[in-house]
């Protein structure tokens, strides 16, 4: 099926494919501007984050895909693209599931997730995944620069027929609506409504730093951030950066560094009495790192809509 939407180049549905970020790449490569669409009913090859694959039987998730050639952003500024597309979704995800704004978080990086009530040890972080955002890109700080950001979202997914081993770590929005059944098509309309002011808003330069600190559920709590060694910190997230998109953490000192979606393997939320203990940097460890690369302090104090204890 193809469909034709204002700010949309192309759109077209599958039934089944193996990943729709491919599509859409190829797409890209072909010559076919900004933004164009991939929708796929199920994927055979989907995948996530540092390579993790993303399982969904068919009919239970919509799974989409997005190209953007986004020479209108710094390169430091592309991570803002999946941000966008979080954002809307929760969005959207909130009103086709009638549930009241704000119920759904963003945990940072990357992942829509709703707070677990009364799920005891069960849920090992106290949140549960509803949807994963992956963004792949290519010839960006080029004339070329292209992007891919696809999302994955758990839909009319029933609690008793989720995998067992994701069963203590995932939801869908049919659960988290108590049992509603969700219409995937208009969760569909309800995002790109969304979307298109957000998309537009990010080509003339502006970007809802507030909205995106407002969703995050990790300010305030204790992290465990895995490193690619398989080292663990663990420190206390005091917000994010507008300016970078790094979580911001505190270790036990008091010292505030950031941390950068490609320094890290994963976050966790972690029990409020080990915050700020094992393996945290010291604080001439974490000022110097918190120097690298980052924005100065000036603009990240703009950028980060307060900086902390204001919540992305």
């Amino acid at each position: 099926m193809t469909t034709s939407i204002a700010f949309l180049s192309r759109l077209e549905r599958f039934p089944s494919v193996p990943s729709t970020n491919d599509i859409v790449r190829a797409w890209l490569t072909e010559g076919t501007p900004e933004v164009c669409l991939a929708v796929a009913d199920e994927q055979t090859a989907g995948r996530g984050r540092s390579g993790r694959s993303w399982v969904a039987p068919g009919g239970a998730a919509l799974l989409l895909s997005l190209g953007f050639e986004p020479t209108y952003l710094e390169p430091d500024r592309l991570w803002r693209l999946g941000a966008i597309v979080a954002l809307a979704m929760a969005d959207a995800a909130e009103e086709a599931a009638g549930l009241p704004a704000g119920v759904l978080k963003l945990k940072w990086p990357n992942d829509i997730v709703a707070e677990s009530v009364g799920a005891g040890d069960s849920v090992a972080d106290g949140v549960l995944k509803v949807a994963g955002v992956l963004g792949e890109s290519e010839g960006v700080g080029t004339a070329g620069a292209r992007a891919v950001v696809g999302i994955g979202v758990n839909v009319d997914w029933p609690r008793d027929r989720f995998p067992a081993e994701l069963a203590g770590v995932m939801t869908s929005l049919r659960e988290v609506a108590r049992g509603r059944p969700i219409d995937s098509n208009a969760l569909l309309d309800e995002f790109l409504l969304r979307l298109e002011p957000r998309y537009l808003a990010l080509r003339d330069g502006h970007f809802d730093v507030a909205g995106w600190h407002a969703r995050q559920v990790t300010t305030g709590r204790a992290v465990q951030v895995e490193l690619p060694d398989g080292s663990i910190e663990l420190a206390r997230a005091v917000g994010v950066d507008g300016a970078s998109g790094a979580l911001l953490v505190e270790d036990e000192y008091g010292a505030e560094r950031e941390i950068l979606v490609g320094e890290i393997t994963h976050v966790r939320l972690a029990s409020t009495a080990g915050a700020g203990g094992r393996k945290a940097a010291s604080g001439a460890g974490a000022k110097a790192r918190a120097g690298r690369g980052g924005p100065s302090p000036a603009r990240a104090g703009a950028d980060r809509g307060g900086g902390r204890g204001v919540t992305p």
